[in-house]
């Protein structure tokens, strides 16, 4: 079995001529991302491949304010239905305003929640032409380039995130990656078919089925060594992940000889040739086991594969899976900080519906909880993605951008333990210095042949109607008041033109209030 090592690409540099206008404006940022976090340290582990977010800059200019998992919501944000859009997608934009208006809160939430009515063909026919690898089999893939395949993950993902008019599931699309955190540099072509046939696939379905396929997956095999495991032998990684981190949490009530006894189970659970999963009776323990306080009979020749099936029933009807899930899920859309009510109300969702992720979300996103809920920080996928949504560009390539995430330290698909990237402010908060770089890339880049931002709209009329613009594209509707003065200031300093327009989008990207959702 062939592994793909290449490393990711690096970020490029940044344009000469967005380099000098960041120089002119980049004091200015200070002002306008003046409660910006930038935390003493980002304390979690950092990937050993993927970049580490910068460390915090101190000066006058930019002063120092530590973390907090607890930030009320903005002024401005003054609807439960905006509240909800931010929430739900990937970055508010006029159209996904405006639909929410008129479906109104709960109308808007199920028209997410039911994403295969929402045609999305016109994102997929674009990914089918600019990335066709996505498509292919793992047969097919197996022979491919490695940097050319890493590069084309990587971008129709952050395209699709963007783009697609199924901003809810691209959302749960992002969280099933990481809960299921595979890193490409060890499993290479056989990520694609695992993202494809186990994530998107079951994103908004029903988590036993998404376990189950991702227990069958080659790519999760090879990750975790469960291809190496034998009777003689067992390999411990995969039966302690998935009940560590995929189904019942590091303190789900299990124990290290239930590591043991899962991993006796598992044996024979592997793959062959270019990434088809199969059980193999001949590598099989076929003894007794004992896993969790279920007696587990052995049994030989190909019925052995029922262990494994038994126990992964087990795994996802147990009461620690149903909090563990319910706790992460709120974590993920709603609170940092979930209440203890929440939690058991929504795994006794869990447990109703047998795991119904659609059911789950149904009640996290309520009118009573979210309207409530702090702001979450945007981690650089979200930010990106976000951006996009608000500068809506012309897009022709997407290698710029897939360099400028990874210079702010978030690879996609490249952290290499299960854990997969941190979703704590107190790791993302110290890139601010990044951002404010890739903002000002971002809203410089006018070229055919990689991406495009028009200006045009935003120079049809005055500078104040330019800043309304801005409001409505990037902020919803809902510019706190400080970022509206600071870019008025701004772009009434000097000469309205295409510069210093690209300049003020630069500022707004990167300004505070941007940084939240």
């Amino acid at each position: 079995m062939r592994t793909m090592t290449s490393e990711p690409h690096e970020p490029s540099n940044v344009p000469a001529d967005t380099e000098r206008s960041s120089r002119r404006s980049f004091v200015f940022f200070g002002a306008l991302a003046a409660t910006a976090l930038l935390p003493g340290r980002a304390r979690a582990q950092r990937p050993t491949r993927a970049r580490r977010p910068s460390e915090p800059v101190s000066t006058d200019e930019f002063p120092m304010v530590h973390p907090n998992e607890s930030v009320a919501a903005f002024a401005e944000w003054g609807t439960s239905t905006s509240r909800l859009v931010r929430r739900a997608t990937m970055g508010v934009t006029p159209a996904e305003i405006a639909r929410a208006t008129q479906l109104g809160y709960q109308g808007y939430l199920n028209y997410q929640l039911n994403h295969t009515r929402i045609n999305d063909d016109a994102v997929e026919a674009v990914v089918a032409a600019k990335w066709p690898l996505m498509s292919q089999t793992s047969d097919l893939l197996f022979a491919a380039d490695s940097g050319l395949l890493r590069s084309q993950l990587q971008e129709s993902t952050i395209y699709r995130a963007a783009f697609s008019q199924r901003q809810l599931y691209q959302r749960m699309v992002e969280f099933w990656s990481d809960h299921f955190n595979q890193d490409y540099d060890k499993v290479g072509y056989l990520l694609v078919a695992d993202l494809r046939d186990v994530i998107r696939a079951n994103a908004l379905g029903k988590f036993p089925t998404l376990l189950k396929a991702s227990a069958h997956s080659a790519s999760m095999m090879l990750y975790l060594d469960q291809q190496t495991s034998r009777n003689t032998a067992p390999n411990q990684n995969y039966a302690r992940e998935i009940m560590e981190l995929h189904t019942l949490g590091v303190d789900g009530g299990y124990t290290q000889n239930d590591v043991a006894e899962l991993s006796r189970v598992l044996t024979g659970w592997t793959f062959t040739g270019k990434g088809q999963f199969v059980f193999n009776p001949a590598i099989h323990d076929t003894g007794n086991k004992t896993v969790l306080g279920v007696s587990v009979t052995g049994t030989a020749g190909a019925a052995g594969i029922n262990e494994g099936e038994q126990m992964l029933d087990v795994l996802v009807n147990h009461p620690s899976t149903a909090r563990f899930i319910a706790t992460k899920m709120l974590k993920w859309l709603l609170d940092p900080n979930p209440t203890d009510a929440q939690v058991t109300t929504v795994a006794s969702v869990y447990k109703a519906t047998g795991g119904d992720i659609k059911s789950m979300i149904r009640v996290i996103l309520n009118d009573s909880w979210l309207p409530a809920a702090p702001m979450k920080f945007k981690r650089p996928f979200h930010f990106t993605a976000s951006s996009l949504r608000s500068a809506n560009p012309t897009v022709t390539t997407m290698a710029t951008i897939n360099a400028q995430l990874a210079n702010m330290g978030h690879p996609i698909f490249s952290w290499d333990t299960p854990d997969g990237f941190p979703d704590k402010v107190e790791y993302w908060a110290g890139n601010i210095v990044p951002r404010w770089n890739y903002a000002n890339a971002l809203a410089n880049l006018n070229s055919a042949t990689t991406l495009a931002v028009d200006t045009k709209p935003y120079l049809a009329g005055s500078p104040a109607a330019a800043v309304d613009m801005v409001d409505l594209n990037f902020f919803g509707g809902e510019m706190p008041a400080v970022t509206r003065t600071a870019l008025l200031t701004y772009i009434g300093a000097g000469t309205f033109n295409d510069a210093r327009v690209r300049e003020m989008l630069g500022l707004a990207i990167g300004a505070n209030a941007y940084q939240w959702y």
